[in-house]
């Protein structure tokens, strides 16, 4: 299964706001490429292999291999904290919304796992005004759940003694399914989605209905 196939409810890979056709095509080849070959070990006509293009074409659509990465990176965290972003601030119960959080976003780790890796264990081949930018958007993920968290502990629904540590336990739980979940494995996105969704609300003592 290619990248632009992966699913995690039959949706083909949000690559569509990359213009035009060629280069989205290289930007779906390179994330290929540094997940089966790790940022460093990819060279850009590996990239364009892949896309069925020649090197020089590369460069007619993005100016270095860390451009394209730098695109990767955004476009999936921009998505990890849409995901996110919309449990916080929907209806229901804190319970209710971390449960919703975390069953999407590890719906997204396990249906996305080949972007999810590379959006996730490549932050450091980025130069430094990128990275800046990246971890930005990592510090709004974060604020999200913590904001659920800190909502139910204040309303009697959780019982954390450490938000901020429970915080980044949730976030490294959801983010690591991208690293061993097999499309070919026992359980769907979905069902991964439920059991962790489960798992966190134990870990923040949810009063259960």
């Amino acid at each position: 299964m290619s990248t632009a196939e992966e699913t995690a409810g039959g949706e083909i890979e949000p690559w569509d706001e990359v213009t035009p056709e060629a280069a989205r095509r290289l930007l779906v080849a390179a994330v290929e490429a540094f997940a089966e070959r790790g940022y460093h070990a990819t060279t850009t006509r590996d990239i364009a292999g892949r896309a069925g293009m020649s090197p020089a074409a590369l460069y007619i659509h993005y100016k270095t291999k860390e451009e394209l990465l730098h695109r990767i990176s955004r476009i999936g965290h921009d998505r990890a904290l849409s995901i996110l972003r919309t449990a916080a601030r929907g209806e229901g119960t804190a319970t209710e919304r971390l449960a919703e959080g975390v069953s999407s976003f590890v719906r997204w780790h396990a249906g996305r796992r080949t972007t999810a890796r590379v959006v996730q264990y490549e932050l450091d081949a980025l130069g430094p005004e990128a990275r800046a930018e990246i971890l930005a958007l990592r510090r709004q993920v974060d604020a999200e759940v913590r904001g659920i968290i800190e909502e139910g502990v204040a309303n009697g629904e959780f019982d954390v003694i450490d938000v901020h540590g429970t915080t980044l336990a949730v976030l490294s739980l959801c983010i690591d399914v991208a690293r061993w979940f097999n499309v070919d494995g026992p359980r769907t996105p979905e069902e991964v989605g439920a059991l962790y969704a489960d798992l966190v609300l134990r870990m923040v003592g949810a009063v259960k209905p």
